[in-house]
């Protein structure tokens, strides 16, 4: 019974070496591609975000990710305060805020 199983085994030494580093080349290219693909655009898109958010200033007009446009009135360091009306404010998470806005004071305040 065990000379059975040691000549199905292969031998010792059979050179499997080179088929199990043969392997691995799709996986590490897998990675690679990844990398490319998703990991890196969204590092630089949360980077960006990062540095929007370190640079909101009072009076700045932006849009929410909730889709709210306002103009910031007030701002600590995770709320900010923003008017979306005439004396309606409403105070949003910081990292809610998604862009600054073009559009004009009037404009946000209208609701145009």
């Amino acid at each position: 019974m065990i000379d059975i199983a040691y000549a199905m085994g292969g031998g010792l030494g059979g050179g499997g070496g080179l088929k199990g580093l043969g392997a691995f080349v799709p996986l590490i290219l897998m990675f690679v591609i990844f990398y490319f693909l998703l990991i890196r655009p969204q590092q630089r898109r949360a980077k960006e975000h990062r540095g929007l958010l370190a640079n909101l200033r009072k009076g700045d007009p932006v849009v929410t990710s909730g889709g709210l446009h306002g103009r910031i009135t007030g701002l600590t360091d995770t709320i900010v305060t923003l008017e979306i009306a005439d004396k309606v404010r409403v105070k949003v998470s910081r990292n809610q805020i998604s862009a600054v806005s073009n559009m004009s004071n009037k404009e946000i305040l209208k609701g145009k």
